[in-house]
C-alpha cells in the first residue's frame, strides 16, 4: 500500500502540468469511490478525476492480462466486476462511461497487447 505514495515523491513537486497529473494519479488510483482505499482514504469526487480514471483502466488491464499468478480473466468477467464495484470501489459514473467506450478500449488494448 506504500507503492501509491512512493511513486507520488519520486514524481516530485513540477510546474508542468502533465507531471503535476502524473504525480495525481499515482498518490490517488487506489483511492475507492466509497472512501475506503489507500494512501489518503479519499472519497467520491474529492478523488481526482485522472485518479478515478486510472483506477478502472488498471483493475480493467490487471485482470484481463495474463500474470505469472493468474490466468486473464474475460472481458465480461471483468465489466461484471467493474459494475458489481461501481459506487464502492469506482465511481458509477465513469464506469458507465467506460462501457460506453469498451469497444474503444479493447481496439487499443489489441493494438498494443503483448505476446
Amino acid at each position: 500500500q506504500q507503492h501509491a505514495a512512493i511513486g507520488a515523491e519520486i514524481i516530485g513537486e513540477h510546474g508542468d502540468p502533465l507531471l503535476q497529473m502524473a504525480r495525481r494519479i499515482a498518490l490517488t488510483h487506489h483511492e475507492k469511490w466509497d472512501g475506503s482505499g489507500y494512501p489518503n482514504g479519499l472519497s467520491g469526487e474529492n478523488i481526482p478525476i485522472e485518479g478515478r480514471i486510472v483506477a478502472i483502466a488498471d483493475v480493467f488491464d490487471a485482470l484481463t492480462s495474463r500474470r505469472p499468478y493468474k490466468e486473464p480473466w474475460t472481458i465480461e468477467a471483468t465489466l461484471e466486476l467493474l459494475e458489481s464495484q461501481a459506487g464502492q470501489h469506482f465511481d458509477p459514473k465513469l464506469v458507465a462511461e467506460f462501457k460506453q467506450i469498451l469497444p474503444e478500449v479493447v481496439a487499443i488494448r489489441d493494438t498494443y497487447f503483448e505476446h
